[in-house]
């Protein structure tokens, strides 16, 4: 009788597990979708941008009060990092559209514990609860939103915004050191995002070092195919990966 506990015990965490599984992958799917809508942004027609970014702020709210509240009410009662390799994903990739949302926006991202607020609720009777949100998954999210600045840069070239791309590269070289500053041993998911990062980085600043150097004597709409056919080494990391 004790070992048939057990098991029902087991299979309830099991089946918790394969559901909050699938709200990640919910959120993961609708984080993407609004990144995609994000890069649509990048426009001279303002109003088509302001419609965008009402469009994004309004899904981005609901992956909030419903997907994620979801994954947080799956986990009332439980150790939550037993289940956090679950959400793991969404989360993660949820940041990274809220970030990309908020430097479109602001031209600024919010900290740790802005965000983490936006991640507590409340029940009909009043009670709080609150989805556990690791710093260090915030961290994960921001190098992964480095990779959506990347891209951003180069379409913003394409448009011929050049003033933009030195905000973008500027912006994600002082990530980058930040990330530099929290290597460790160990932190093997870490090392993998961050040596991607620096790729990106060396992207953009590809980009710019053209803008600069040869923006003089190539037409600006030309720029970009000749970014295009240049290449950046991508065996060359910093001894961390």
């Amino acid at each position: 009788m004790m070992f048939k506990e057990y098991a029902a015990q087991l299979d309830d965490k099991h089946d918790k597990y394969e559901r909050i599984v699938k709200h990640s992958r919910d959120i993961t799917i609708e984080s993407k979708r609004i990144i995609f809508l994000l890069h649509n942004s990048n426009t001279d027609i303002e109003s088509k941008r302001e419609s965008i970014l009402e469009e994004a702020d309004t899904r981005l709210k609901a992956v909030i009060d419903i997907n994620l509240r979801a994954v947080a009410e799956e986990l009332r009662d439980e150790d939550s990092y037993q289940f956090l390799r679950a959400y793991t994903n969404g989360l993660q990739e949820f940041i990274e559209a809220l970030t990309f949302y908020q430097f479109i926006k602001n031209d600024s991202i919010d900290n740790w514990e802005k965000i983490n607020n936006l991640l507590k609720y409340q029940d009909e009777y009043g009670s709080e609860f609150t989805l556990v949100f690791p710093q260090y998954e915030y961290i994960l999210g921001i190098a992964d939103f480095t990779g959506e600045l990347m891209r951003r840069c180069i379409n913003t070239l394409g448009v011929g915004n050049i003033e933009d791309c030195f905000k973008l590269c500027n912006f994600v070289r002082h990530i980058n050191t930040g990330v530099l500053g929290l290597m460790s041993h160990g932190s093997k998911e870490l090392s993998r995002k961050a040596y991607v990062l620096r790729q990106s980085l060396e992207k953009m600043e590809l980009v710019c070092y053209n803008i600069q150097i040869r923006g003089t004597e190539i037409p600006k709409h030309m720029l970009l195919n000749v970014i295009e056919s240049s290449h950046v080494k991508d065996d060359v990391d910093e001894g961390f990966y």
